[in-house]
């Protein structure tokens, strides 16, 4: 595996139990609901195991094939992972490995981990990942400026997703559904502004302000940027500035570094996971 780049960290915090942040991020018909990285994940048996056997090794290394669906193409790989529900230090983690052969696919390979920290009545739910990029010198020069940024959003966005659906039993779809309504309204606040920009200033260049003929106590403005401008900037600043509801899910309310090694650093487990199919 060639050079990585820094490696990915998301941190939230989530008001719910362990058991119940366990079956929604560990079950693999759950996963991708929250999860913006995966279209579909699927068990699969391992390479030894007989048909109908369990679908893991004696290890309890689990195997699965997983899907991300873009809009003319689908990126298809394989994974390992394995689940350790208490530790020493009472901290429950996850490790895994994937890969694909996809040449379309902005990542070759990777591994990361999850971590599940109880903090008073809730978790800290935590990851850490790294992967080699794909597309050759072309996804060299991109990764850091532009896939592994978007990659950390994406995992941000999904982590609020996934805290939305623990904490308040909000489905997923309905949080995207209202992310897709929060953005599309700030993006028409911003055109708006943009067209009022935009708009032609009075014929005036020189004097702003011209008393109308007849009507010594009346006046009008004859250039609409007196106008145009602060409104334009209203509208921009409450786009950008506008608190989303609660519903929203936000990148914002995760941690995306964090000084502690002690839950920053991949769990040993990972060195000794099998590498994917």
């Amino acid at each position: 595996m060639g050079k990585q780049g820094q490696q990915i960290y998301v941190e939230i915090p989530v008001r719910a139990s362990l058991d119940r942040l366990w079956q929604l991020s560990q079950d693999p018909d759950m996963h991708p609901r929250w999860d913006l990285r995966f279209t579909a994940i699927r068990p699969v048996d391992p390479v030894t195991a007989p048909p109908g056997a369990e679908q893991k090794d004696p290890d309890g290394t689990q195997h699965f094939s997983y899907k991300f669906a873009l809009p003319f193409h689908t990126i298809c790989g394989t994974g390992t992972s394995l689940g350790t529900r208490v530790s020493g230090s009472g901290h429950t983690t996850s490790v895994l490995k994937f890969a694909t052969s996809d040449v379309l696919s902005p990542i070759e390979s990777g591994a990361g981990y999850w971590r599940y920290v109880p903090d008073g009545g809730g978790v800290r739910f935590i990851t850490g990942y790294n992967y080699q990029p794909g597309w050759g010198p072309l996804g060299k020069l991109l990764d850091a400026r532009v896939i592994r940024p978007a990659l950390g959003w994406a995992t941000a966005v999904s982590f609020d997703r996934l805290r939305l659906w623990a904490e308040n039993d909000t489905n997923p779809a309905t949080a995207r559904n209202a992310w897709l309504a929060d953005a599309f309204a700030r993006a028409v606040g911003i055109s708006l502004a943009l067209l009022l920009l935009q708009a032609p200033a009075g014929t005036t260049t020189g004097a702003r302000l011209q008393r109308q003929p007849g009507s010594p106590g009346r006046i009008r403005i004859r250039d609409r940027r007196l106008t145009t401008v602060p409104a334009a900037a209203t509208l921009i600043i409450a786009a950008l500035a506008c608190p989303a509801a609660r519903i929203v899910p936000r990148a914002a309310r995760c941690s995306r570094s964090t000084a502690d090694l002690t839950v920053s650093r991949a769990p040993s487990a990972l060195a000794d996971l099998q590498e994917p199919a």
